[in-house]
């Protein structure tokens, strides 16, 4: 009865520390979590080693969906943007605030557009500074019952390198390019001004000069993003992340399924 309470209790605290809005406590819960899970196998097993499979086992969730709706998932080759309404910003609350702060900040409205990823459904709103030499981007993604939106800061140097801000709030599912550099802030931060001073010294740090820049064409930003992904796409077939379907379609490897797996952990620690 002693070890059955214990775990009880573990739980009960695990979802109390989880419960509360502070990040410290909520990555404590998630720890108490793993504790639990430890105490109900050692004590199940009478092993230590049965105790540290059982904490280890929380790694190994992603799995469920990795080999059920990931691996049958066939995403298109050549994806097009198309013009599109923007979903209903009660859906999205911090898009309309994001949209007013860039427009305060001087960047100029170009386009909304979407497309869409095996049932995932993702929408941009493209605005573009030529003093900042910059393009920002309100990004909305629906998927199910799960909607969540960030944004980006992109810039491009007379090198052909992609230097990019944003506080997208998961781990990427390809790998980016030798040519694009990603510039993370906390997924909380959702202050355009915020960003935008991070991307400014984010330049600065890379030792990027402002004169380096190359000047955005409002015109050709929907077919950047187009570019910008099919490279992304040929990059990780030849790093054999994803394979060819046959059909205009590809598919993740066995070799991608386990580098999701890893984005998955990177998730599941970060966000934890």
């Amino acid at each position: 009865m002693r070890e059955t309470l214990i775990v009880i209790g573990l739980v009960f605290l695990a979802v109390a520390f989880r419960s509360a809005r502070n990040c410290v406590l909520r990555k404590i819960g998630a720890l108490t979590f793993l504790s639990a899970s430890f105490f109900l196998l050692y004590f199940l097993t009478g092993s230590v080693w049965g105790g540290l499979l059982g904490a280890a086992l929380w790694f190994f969730l992603p799995w469920i969906e990795l080999l059920t709706r990931v691996r049958r998932m066939r995403l298109p080759l050549n994806n097009r943007l198309c013009h599109r309404d923007l979903p209903n910003p009660s859906f999205f609350p911090n898009a309309p605030e994001a949209a007013a702060a860039m427009e305060e900040a001087g960047f100029d409205h170009v386009s909304d557009c979407g497309w869409e990823w095996a049932g995932m459904q993702q929408f941009f709103q493209l605005y573009w500074h030529p003093e900042e030499r910059a393009v920002a981007a309100i990004c909305l993604c629906e998927q199910c019952d799960v909607a969540f939106a960030f944004i980006s800061i992109t810039s491009h140097d007379a090198d052909g390198k992609i230097w990019r801000t944003t506080n997208f709030p998961f781990a990427p599912t390809l790998r980016c390019p030798p040519n694009v550099r990603w510039n993370h802030v906390p997924c909380e931060r959702s202050c355009f001004h915020q960003i935008l001073t991070n991307h400014q010294e984010y330049l600065r740090r890379m030792k990027v000069p402002a004169d380096h820049l190359r000047m955005p064409d409002p015109e050709e930003m929907e077919n950047a993003i187009e570019e910008e992904m099919r490279k992304q796409v040929d990059h990780n077939l030849a790093s054999g992340i994803i394979r060819l379907t046959g059909d205009g379609h590809f598919k993740y490897s066995k070799r991608g399924l386990f580098f999701l797996w890893g984005q998955f952990v990177k998730d599941m620690i970060r966000l934890s």
